[in-house]
């Protein structure tokens, strides 16, 4: 079936680089990219279906490798005082008597809500991202059994796997905050981890590939992580490890290892090509490290390893990248992830290059073909998939549009800076996946999204209001999320 998808912009790809192309338009041959061109050349081929989406900029589909499938709670905790922040952790009691405050069929509703705002975001691609916080330890088998279910039926690609973990971080008496670990939890993990890529490769939908994703690094114990790095190579299988995110992660492996965290990934044998890591940010160039360049981004490079940098919600919780221009020109292979609500790359991009400008004290340097990049090309070069994340002949028919003709969007010069300054990932208009069209116009064929927003709620009350189990001094959950002015 041959598809022709026409709009007043259209990012192509000319084999070298992203292009501007107005009046433009792409022509589809089922899964496939045949051509891109000017929409009055195009207009003349025959085919079965014509998409005119008028004012809009048709962008190759944006990937997101730290894509949110949860309830999110960043909205609670990222306003967090240092005297409160220990209090969304598991407490050291809780530990000895947790339990998953969601069933199976709630956590299916929860990641069909999630799966659902991508697509409405214009998320085609995606890499998924959940709490431990609210399970009984971590992600299961049969939890992504449902997962793949729920991600072909909405047409997304997805790059899957249950996550695992051999401990987990509670805060003790004192309010200090250690880990405390099962290993046993972590072997069974892993074993559901390889189960699962069995799964998908009997499955054989191209839109749902199995890796491998572990939780972050410090609940990963060091053998955990050798036998997922031989799983990885033996396979040749991806692996997504959290790591170099924060200051407490590098102390405690430090003091527990005797070596960095990146040391302790190379060590381990995970540090090649097949490795994708958010954050990236607590390395030795950053200024609360080091401050100085002894060698830690020239290593990710030289590996090929993939950073996720997540500009949005990294500034929600008070974190920047030391610079996401600088470890570009070390060589560095950057993609984008979301990580928490929403799943907004538009917005994402905005904040990245905004921060680059006040970083580098230079309006010029603002990245956003930068930024572009890493939310398209890069993410395909983590995912080893040089079919996605362009608009040209041969790549896969992979699509997010989005409107430019809103009132609020105001006045239109390019439509890049236009949609990133103007706009959000709320104003899409169409996610096309392999030449189906996922979303359109705000509808998702299929589902109730009147229903889906009831049941989120619902589901988030039930979260919110299961945080004081884990707390021992605010155990009462308007005390725990203090409205932003008293209520009465």
């Amino acid at each position: 079936m041959r598809k022709l998808v026409s709009a007043a912009w259209v990012i192509a790809h000319d084999g070298e680089s992203h292009v501007e192309t107005p009046d433009a338009a792409v022509l589809i041959q089922g899964d496939t990219v045949l051509d891109v061109g000017g929409q009055a050349e195009l207009a003349k081929t025959e085919v079965d279906e014509r998409i005119d989406l008028g004012d809009a900029v048709l962008l190759p589909g944006l990937i997101d490798l730290d894509a949110l499938t949860d309830i999110d709670h960043l909205i609670l905790d990222s306003w967090a005082s240092a005297g409160h922040s220990a209090s969304f952790t598991w407490s050291s009691e809780y530990f000895e008597a947790r339990r998953a405050v969601f069933t199976a069929e709630q956590r299916r509703q929860v990641r069909e809500y999630a799966l659902v705002q991508l697509a409405m975001h214009g998320i085609t691609t995606f890499m998924p991202i959940a709490s431990e916080v609210h399970s009984d330890w971590a992600e299961t088998y049969d939890d992504f059994v449902a997962a793949a279910d729920l991600t072909a039926r909405l047409g997304l690609r997805g790059f899957l796997g249950p996550s695992f973990r051999s401990g987990v971080n509670v805060t003790l008496p004192d309010g200090s905050r250690t880990v405390r670990y099962d290993e046993e939890q972590g072997k069974r993990g892993l074993e559901d981890a390889v189960r699962f890529l069995d799964y998908t490769a009997k499955l054989g939908n191209p839109l749902i590939t199995g890796v491998l994703l572990p939780c972050r690094i410090e609940t990963v114990l060091p053998d955990l992580m050798r036998s997922l790095a031989a799983v990885s190579a033996e396979r040749d299988v991806l692996v997504r490890l959290h790591a170099l995110q924060g200051q407490f992660e590098r102390d405690y492996i430090q003091e527990t290892y005797q070596r960095t965290p990146l040391q302790l990934i190379e060590d381990c044998g995970l540090l090649n090509e097949r490795l994708i890591v958010p954050h990236g940010i607590v390395l030795d160039v950053h200024p609360d490290v080091l401050g100085r360049d002894t060698g830690d981004v020239g290593r990710l490079a030289a590996a090929g390893a993939s950073i996720v940098h997540c500009p949005l919600t990294n500034a929600r919780y008070g974190h920047l990248l030391h610079t996401f221009a600088d470890y570009r020109k070390r060589g560095v292979n950057l993609c984008l992830g979301t990580d928490s609500f929403p799943p907004d790359l538009i917005r994402g991009i905005d904040v990245g290059v905004q921060t680059a400008k006040v970083q580098s004290g230079d309006l010029g340097n603002h990245q956003l073909s930068g930024y572009f990049e890493a939310a398209t090309l890069g993410g395909a070069a983590a995912l080893r998939r040089p079919d996605l994340g362009r608009l040209a002949p041969g790549a896969q028919a992979d699509i997010s549009a989005f409107g430019l003709n809103d009132f609020r969007m105001g006045v239109r010069e390019d439509p890049l800076r236009t949609l990133v300054l103007n706009g959000t990932a709320r104003d899409a208009v169409m996610t096309m996946v392999a030449g189906r069209v996922v979303m359109r116009d705000g509808v998702v064929p299929g589902v109730d999204l009147r229903a889906l927003h009831e049941s989120g709620q619902r589901l988030f009350d039930q979260m919110r209001a299961a945080y004081p189990e884990r707390d021992r001094l605010h155990n009462d959950v308007d005390r725990l999320f203090p409205p932003v002015f008293p209520r009465r």
